[in-house]
């Protein structure tokens, strides 16, 4: 039964709120930030503030804009800790609701277990989570191959780089961003699946047209954990001695993209996923935009090792142990993801060409240059035009991924 706060006050209403407002079926989400005086309410939503009064049960109010212009009209009332009310946007009608962050539970930090037998396919905000936890939380699991199969030589999914998670985060609200510290990344089986040969797109295509295949080449690997090496399970003669130190990364780790809309996991986009950056390792913080409530975060496709780009189409692709760590940047959204280790920034940008992905990457380092350096124009170009490397990420998907770099080393001089 659903109870009626008796009388709002500044107890019930001042602080921050979690804003989901429909219009038309489609959810909009954001922050504001209360304060009562008396029966008058003020306050503050991203750029726009917040004028009413709280009568009784009921809270009424506007949020203007920067010139004073009313964006919207609100009326709602406390239900069981939750703001429920309407709102009129124009002519337009549309409902809301409200509710405080979630506070964490007395105690310290947790550290989590979780083990699935599960897996997805999708990147989509429709699969239930698997787990919540908050921020500085941490969470040790594990993950199957690009093909389903896990530790033990069990398959356990279709393939087509089966998922773990998603994993909610809470106070994780849309326009936020997600920080993702990877603290292990290790191999649990000593066995890695792979092509044997090279994507047709990364050839000269008359070269493409003369390549002679060999029968019964054998392109699976062993692992050898004790040494961090990885060789052919059955070698031809001129690669007996070929002997690859093991590198452990993660193909895949992405958020549920935005809106309704649902990807395989093969796919990559401003939401993370299938992005096969060779540096996305153990040691490595990934920064992910946010776009519904919890981020829910999914990952998978282990692989032992990966020169740039994927060439084969896959890598040395084995199952996983993982364990991260995350929080939350709260109102500082981004448009690409981006990654940090010990030696680089690191800025992703995807794109359907090497060009597009090219530019994505460069306007995603310069954007960050720009805001957590204070940096202008001319002091960015700089830094890049004598500092930035850029790495061929992913060219074997329809997307495109690079990664333009700066040494933290070169950062370091600048004056804060």
């Amino acid at each position: 039964m659903l109870c009626v706060a008796a009388g709002l006050s500044a107890a019930t209403l001042d602080g921050v709120w979690e804003f989901t407002i429909t219009r038309f079926g489609e959810p909009d989400y954001g922050r504001a930030t209360f304060k009562t005086s008396g029966d008058k309410l003020t306050g503050q939503s991203d750029e726009l503030t917040v004028d009413g009064t709280v009568a009784g049960d009921t809270v009424t109010f506007a949020a203007r804009e920067k010139d004073g212009k009313v964006f919207g009209e609100f009326k709602g009332t406390l239900l069981e800790g939750v703001l429920v009310g309407t709102a009129k946007f124009g002519d337009e009608a549309a409902s809301w609701t409200a509710q405080r962050p979630a506070e964490r539970p007395a105690g310290a930090l947790k550290a989590h277990r979780f083990f699935t037998r599960t897996y997805h396919r999708q990147f989509s905000s429709a699969i239930p989570p698997v787990l919540h936890i908050f921020p500085g939380d941490s969470v040790s699991t594990s993950t199957v191959d690009a093909g389903g199969v896990d530790a033990h030589g069990t398959r356990r999914s279709a393939g087509g780089n089966p998922l773990t998670g998603p994993f909610y985060v809470e106070d994780a609200w849309p326009g936020d961003t997600l920080v993702v510290r990877f603290t292990r990344i290790r191999l649990n089986r000593d066995s890695a699946i792979h092509s044997e040969g090279i994507v047709g797109s990364a050839f000269d295509p008359y070269y493409l047209r003369d390549l002679k295949r060999v029968e019964g080449f054998d392109s699976n690997w062993k692992l050898d954990r004790e040494r961090g090496v990885a060789m052919l399970k059955n070698p031809t003669e001129k690669l007996k001695n070929l002997a690859v130190p093991v590198a452990p990364m993660l193909g895949c780790v992405g958020v549920a993209p935005p809106g309704d809309q649902s990807f395989q996991s093969g796919h990559l986009g401003s939401f993370g996923g299938n992005m096969d950056y060779n540096q996305i390792r153990e040691g490595v913080t990934l920064y992910l935009p946010v776009y519904h409530p919890g981020a829910l975060l999914f990952v998978g496709d282990g692989h032992a090792v990966q020169g740039d780009g994927e060439l084969t189409g896959n890598a040395l692709e084995t199952s996983m142990d993982v364990e991260f760590t995350v929080d939350v940047v709260p109102g500082q959204s981004l448009d690409m993801p981006r990654a940090e280790n010990g030696e680089y920034l690191m800025a992703l940008g995807i794109g359907g060409s090497l060009m597009e992905a090219l530019q994505a990457a460069t306007t995603n380092l310069a954007q960050w240059l720009e805001r957590d350096y204070k940096l202008n124009g001319p002091e960015v170009a700089m830094v890049l035009g004598t500092s930035m490397r850029y790495d061929i990420a992913e060219i074997v998907d329809g997307q495109l991924n690079m990664a333009a770099k700066v040494p933290k080393s070169v950062l370091s001089q600048l004056r804060q």
